[in-house]
């Protein structure tokens, strides 16, 4: 069973090869789109979903790596399968040390190229389930009042109610609506799930300790 709305981009200056990939990822229900080139592949608009890209490394004018560069040059993350007849060394490490998932030379076995496919959508998939949550998040984040960030910054460093009144100059009490309000409209119920909340939007390190109440 494959990903639900994930596509893989198979692009190759040779007709028999795009074919006969685009036939096996077929026969296990993969949505597949044939490309003859690198530019032709840059000139779409992204895919908005889990995705990979099936890339011939010796491609004709911009080759696989240039196309590598140019999507991490604008800030793309798409998983990236490298498949080469005449690949060296030096260019594979290259590959691999700027992300591409996986390479394979050719002629490579069937089942190498539908595992790396797999590992590929599952990876990106993961991508894009943390940046939905992130978006998540920050829609909620941005219903919060200014103050009510203070706040939440102060609670998610571990610091007590009174500890944030002091600092804001202002009532205990005063402290507890808005933290009550940031809760609410964070949908937390818990310290700890508001600072994996602030984590997870960015305002927050990793290693905070605000479990304090």
């Amino acid at each position: 069973m494959t990903l639900a709305h994930a596509l893989v981009y198979v692009i190759d200056d040779d007709m028999s090869v795009r074919r006969a990939i685009g036939r096996l990822l077929e026969a296990e229900d993969y949505s597949v789109e044939l490309l003859l080139g690198a530019r032709e592949y840059l000139a779409r608009a992204p895919h908005t979903g889990p995705s990979c890209v099936i890339l011939d490394l010796n491609l004709p004018g911009l080759n696989g790596l240039k196309l590598q560069e140019a999507l991490l040059g604008r800030g793309r993350t798409e998983q990236i399968i490298f498949i080469t007849g005449g690949a060296t060394v030096p260019s594979c490490v290259e590959a691999m040390k700027a992300g591409a998932l996986d390479y394979l030379l050719k002629p490579f076995d069937d089942e190498d190229l539908l595992s790396a496919v797999k590992r590929a959508l599952e990876r990106s998939s993961d991508q894009w389930l943390q940046r939905s949550l992130r978006k998540e998040v920050r829609d909620r984040l941005a219903t919060l009042t200014p103050r009510e960030c203070e706040v939440l910054k102060g609670v998610v460093a571990g610091m007590l109610n009174k500890q944030i009144a002091a600092e804001f100059g202002t009532t205990e009490g005063t402290i507890k609506v808005h933290r009550g309000r940031v809760m609410e409209k964070m949908g937390a119920t818990s310290v700890a799930e508001l600072v994996i909340l602030a984590q997870r939007a960015g305002i927050a390190p990793t290693s905070t300790d605000a479990t304090k109440v």
